[in-house]
């Protein structure tokens, strides 16, 4: 390989419709046959029961609107999703009830000495229990899912990887390569961007600019208390946080390893990880059920404390 070679960077087409069911005849997949064909058979039956009562044409103009809705069932398209399964959810949905609280049981009936009505005559229905797919949490990070195994957390870092060269650009992307060709079960990568507020820090520093030894050092904090406002005010500074998750049936041990070998594949292309432990599981499992939330507050050292600590 040559050297020109080596710093050309990696490209690969990655088709838009890879997860797309494959076509089986007639250019339709094997759901949309399905439809087709259950509804042709259900015509084809109505008509051999009423042939010998009912006119062509009457039973041609009651078996057409069947015929048209089920094509566009099997054909048609909602939101990105099939429109069969976009009309099931919906179903789901209005079915479903709306209020979930936790409870390990049936929610009871409140006491007759409670209101529960919204207006008169109108009872309002009883909320179902909450059922989450995660059991629990151990004291080791692993999340519990039951019969579908245990869920293991990793915090992982970013990389400037538009500031790289070509060469280690391809190196970046190999290593990450090798870690998604040796998983052997369901990896999840989530990205949260969450505001970052700049005024807690400058209050700090104005705070502790007094106490500096030197009359320069409290001038240098107060000038970058003020940079620092001035950037909370002209740009909306974002702080990404990356959580990969790995789950296995295996078991736990085997889930844990796979997380031990997620934090050192990330750690071969450069990019610091750690896996949770129980606290920092459950903290951040709390912080994506509640995305409105303010992110924790990063513990940053002050102009005083450095001086301390040197």
């Amino acid at each position: 390989m040559t050297r020109h070679s080596d710093e050309a960077p990696l490209r690969a087409r990655v088709p838009a419709d890879v997860e797309r069911p494959d076509k089986l005849a007639f250019n339709l997949t094997g759901r949309q046959l399905v439809i087709l064909a259950v509804t042709g058979l259900l015509l084809y039956s109505a008509w051999t029961a009423v042939a010998t009562r009912v006119h062509p044409l009457v039973f041609l103009a009651f078996a057409m609107p069947v015929a048209a809705v089920a094509f566009l069932l099997a054909v048609g398209r909602r939101d990105g999703i099939s429109l069969d399964a976009w009309v099931w959810a919906a179903l789901r949905h209005r079915r479903s009830p709306h209020r979930l609280v936790p409870a390990d049981g049936p929610v009871v009936a409140a006491p007759a000495w409670v209101a529960t009505t919204a207006g008169p005559g109108d009872r309002l229905p009883l909320p179902a229990p909450l059922r989450l797919p995660a059991k629990g949490i151990t004291g080791e990070g692993l999340v519990d899912l039951g019969p579908d195994g245990t869920t293991g957390l990793v915090a992982a870092a970013t990389v400037a990887f538009g500031l790289r060269t070509p060469a280690e650009q391809n190196g970046l992307v190999a290593g990450f390569a090798r870690w998604l060709h040796s998983l052997d079960g369901p990896a999840q990568i989530v990205v949260r961007a969450q505001r970052v507020d700049l005024t807690y820090l400058a209050d700090r520093f104005l705070t502790a600019a007094p106490a500096l030894p030197h009359p320069a050092l409290e001038e240098a904090a107060r000038v970058h208390a003020e940079f620092l406002e001035d950037l909370a005010g002209r740009r909306e500074l974002l702080h990404r946080q990356v959580t990969v998750a790995v789950r296995s049936r295996r078991g736990p041990h085997h889930t844990a390893h796979a997380a031990a070998e997620a934090v050192r594949a990330l750690g071969g292309c450069e990019v610091p990880a750690r896996v949770l432990d129980g606290l920092d599981a459950a903290t951040r499992l709390s912080a994506s059920l509640d995305p409105g939330a303010p992110a924790a507050t990063t513990t940053y050292a002050t102009p005083a404390e450095e001086g301390d600590q040197q």
